[in-house]
């Protein structure tokens, strides 16, 4: 893979991509495509697209051993990944693309957290990074809050529905949790298989069985499973080859060169793609509610990036003071001999 100076413009145009991927959705679920069929078709399109891509990918590269237990942290990976799938759209249906790119400004403060929780960050309450770290978390979730429940005046157009935007809030925020976790499994997976693409084709096809089941039982009219306009097909391939397989290699990838709460922080810049196409393609509000919550969450995100470039000083920090001075070693020559003398070697 390319090295980590490429972390930041890749993360970039992927959270751009992904913005982009909302308002397609958004516009393709208006015109009555089915929530659970979506995911399905992206899913398995994005399976197929992946297979002959690791394919060709491993004929130079040989391809790590899979054993059982790393296939059952896949299936872990693709359950988490559906249920993120699954709420995010119904989330962007009930709400709109532009809530859905706000809400993952939560990303950075659930990664946080979970890492805590499973030992991929270290919380010390006697550092001040640590207090940095948490305040901006405090921030972001009160952030989500605003933006949830506070619409105020809106700013260019007419007012959404106050309770579908409520349950869209929510259902957006538990999008979020899941894609954090995501980030977790899928850092908790390199680091025992070191292959972005596997992991990214096996997590495919298991979000492909587990979408196909879910939507068999919920949508059983074969209604349902028709593509029924161009838009639609254009979402369902858009989703498949830039978010579910592009998105996904290169988070895992990322993941694996400088851990998940980095990832997730680079979730914020989607918003104002988002809103710009929402304003211009779906007749989104845009509120001061929205204003005021995104920029509450984008002050908390910028506490806990404070928080980490904190911690990394104080590593840094303390890493060299274990250091013994080198004016130490030169006055003390005579109790760390480097060199012994020759004539006091003993025949």
């Amino acid at each position: 893979m390319l090295g980590s100076s490429w972390i930041a413009p890749l993360m970039v145009i992927v959270e751009c991509m992904v913005a982009g991927s909302n308002t397609l959705s958004k516009v393709a679920m208006t015109q009555g495509m089915n929530d659970f069929v979506f995911v399905t078709y992206f899913d398995g399109l994005a399976f197929l697209f992946l297979l002959p891509t690791a394919f060709i990918y491993h004929r130079t590269k040989a391809c790590p051993e899979i054993t059982f237990p790393i296939v059952c942290r896949i299936f872990l990976l693709g359950i988490i990944s559906c249920c993120f799938q699954l709420f995010l759209y119904f989330g962007i249906g009930y709400s709109s693309p532009t809530l859905a790119s706000a809400m993952k400004c939560l990303g950075p403060a659930f990664t946080y957290i979970l890492a805590v929780i499973f030992r991929m960050e270290r919380v010390d309450w006697r550092e001040k990074s640590s207090k940095v770290k948490l305040l901006g978390t405090i921030i972001s979730i009160t952030g989500a809050y605003i933006v949830t429940f506070y619409q105020g005046p809106p700013v260019l157009s007419s007012l959404i529905h106050f309770s579908s935007w409520i349950l869209g809030g929510f259902l957006l925020v538990t999008a979020t949790f899941f894609l954090s976790l995501e980030y977790i499994a899928q850092t908790w997976i390199i680091k025992v298989y070191p292959s972005e693409t596997m992991v990214t084709l096996i997590s495919a096809g298991f979000m492909t069985i587990i979408s196909s089941v879910v939507a068999l039982v919920m949508e059983g009219t074969s209604n349902a499973w028709k593509i029924n306009s161009g838009m639609e097909l254009i979402a369902i391939a858009y989703n498949a080859i830039f978010v579910v397989a592009v998105r996904t290699i290169v988070y895992t990838w990322a993941c694996s060169m400088k851990g998940p709460v980095l990832v997730a922080m680079f979730k914020p810049l989607g918003i104002a793609f988002a809103a710009l196409m929402g304003v211009a393609f779906l007749g989104d509000a845009l509120h001061i509610g929205n204003i005021i919550g995104t920029g509450t969450i984008a002050l908390g995100l910028y506490s806990v990036v404070k928080g980490k470039s904190m911690e990394a000083e104080e590593k840094s920090r303390i890493g060299s003071s274990t250091l013994p001075p080198l004016s130490h070693l030169i006055d003390n020559n005579d109790q760390v001999p480097f060199l012994v003398s020759r004539n006091n070697v003993q025949p």
